[in-house]
């Protein structure tokens, strides 16, 4: 081991020599890690196995019932609105009215895609035209999530960047953008543990999101991913958005969304939507051309399962029980092998699915591609910014749930690595 591992100092300050010394450190370290053949992957937030066990009584329920409270045959079409039961579990969670919530399919992303597709086309309430007959623009904050932008790019929806706070959206820029530009016709938002920051909206950035003057047809799509995926004690109380768009005078504002997907099995949960009286009925009326009704049955085994809201949060306390070491462990490992070089800064979310990583800027494409050819795979630098592109090239985005705490552990060492030797590079090309 050279000096200057033995003596760790941020990589900013070491002079030349020290710092071509710590870099022959890392090359060699990194050298080891590719010898070594792993063949790891942390790029996407999905559960684990362990996780995905937690729900396998859906595999065998309903249990021999076809029928909601009501009776009703849950065999047959019909039921467009959803159960109302499984409605009932989820509206405190996500400050929704059960009249005002939807139980759909198995994907909130594809009912975040639909609803921009039916905007495009029909327009949405108090809209003057449709939005595809307009030159449209979405705001995205960043870091943000990546299928997001990917929905907005399909269409040809140009994207601008806000800056993200811990306390949401910088509502100055948002303010700011919104009086200069009447094309902007949404904003994407992720209010409880944003995807990737952990970010957390405050009541205040709320109330200025659905009080601040916009378009008539401006909406915020209000992905309420989170809302129960708590790796804490601390947790957030729900914020009413719409009681609070309702308030302000702006009722359509808010159009909310939320899934099972990392409650139960992404791809065979429910998605919901969520919004006031004349934005429900729009989207009623749009989806009625694509469907005689949802999964009822699916929806029904959802309701068997989670029994009630509280069955809701025990079950959630489950995904708590083996996320939180997971989430620990990344913390632990840029604690050690990072923070003593100056290396990065990183959140430590309070739920969510994902730690947000700020590497030197300019390191963090090259660092990616690093443990790509040591065998580790994450998520592609730039991901979590519109069209990929970074300014900064400094966010990676860490996705700690699916491999066993074990694999976690090894794949961040590797990372760290790959990290510092990047840093390293960028550094001492800095000072040729």
């Amino acid at each position: 081991m050279t000096s200057a591992l033995l003596s760790p100092a941020p990589l900013a300050d070491l002079d030349t020599a020290a710092l071509r010394e710590a870099h022959a450190a890392f090359a060699q370290a990194y050298d080891e890690l590719k010898a070594a053949g792993l063949a790891l992957d942390i790029t996407r937030g999905k559960p684990s196995a362990d996780q995905l066990d937690l729900s396998n009584d859906l595999l065998h329920l309903p249990d021999g019932a076809y029928r909601d409270a009501a009776g009703t045959d849950l065999r047959n079409y019909g039921g467009p609105n959803g159960l109302p039961e499984l409605r009932a579990i989820f509206a405190d969670a996500l400050r929704v009215p059960v009249a005002q919530l939807l139980a759909l399919g198995n994907s909130s992303l594809t009912i975040m895609h639909d609803t921009i597709a039916q905007a495009l086309i029909h327009g949405v309430p108090g809209g003057e035209l449709p939005w595809g007959r307009q030159s449209i623009s979405f705001l995205a904050p960043v870091p943000g999530y990546d299928r997001h932008f990917t929905i907005l790019e399909r269409f040809g929806i140009r994207m601008i960047p806000v800056p993200m706070n811990e306390d949401g959206p910088d509502v100055e820029a948002v303010a700011s953008l919104l009086a200069a530009d009447d094309s902007i016709k949404g904003m994407w938002c992720v209010p409880v543990y944003s995807n990737p920051t952990g970010a957390v909206y405050s009541e205040e950035v709320v109330r200025a999101l659905v009080s601040m003057p916009a378009a008539p047809d401006f909406r915020l799509f209000w992905d309420n991913a989170y809302a129960v995926h708590h790796l804490s004690d601390d947790r957030p109380a729900p914020i009413d958005v719409l009681a609070l768009a309702a308030e302000a005078g702006n009722p359509d504002r808010p159009l909310i969304f939320a899934s099972t997907s990392k409650v139960t099995f992404p791809g065979a949960g429910v998605a919901f939507f969520g919004a006031s009286e004349a934005n429900v009925a729009w989207f009623q009326h749009n989806a009625a051309a694509q469907s005689i009704g949802p999964d009822k049955l699916n929806q029904l085994r959802h309701v068997q399962l989670l029994k009630d809201a509280d069955g809701l949060s025990a079950h959630m306390e489950k995904h708590r029980t083996i996320l939180e070491p997971k989430f620990a462990a990344v913390d632990t490992a840029f604690r050690e092998r990072l923070a003593p070089w100056g290396a990065g800064t990183w959140n430590a979310p309070k739920g969510g699915y994902f730690v947000s990583l700020d590497v030197l800027d300019g390191s963090a494409k090259r660092a990616v591609q690093l443990a790509k050819e040591a065998g580790i795979a994450v998520t592609p630098a730039g991901a979590t910014f519109p069209y990929g592109d970074d300014p900064r090239d400094a966010n990676i985005r860490i996705a700690p749930t699916f491999p066993p705490v074990e694999e976690l552990r090894t794949a961040l060492d590797g990372l760290c690595t790959a990290i510092l030797l990047a840093e390293a590079e960028t550094l001492l090309a800095g000072r040729d």
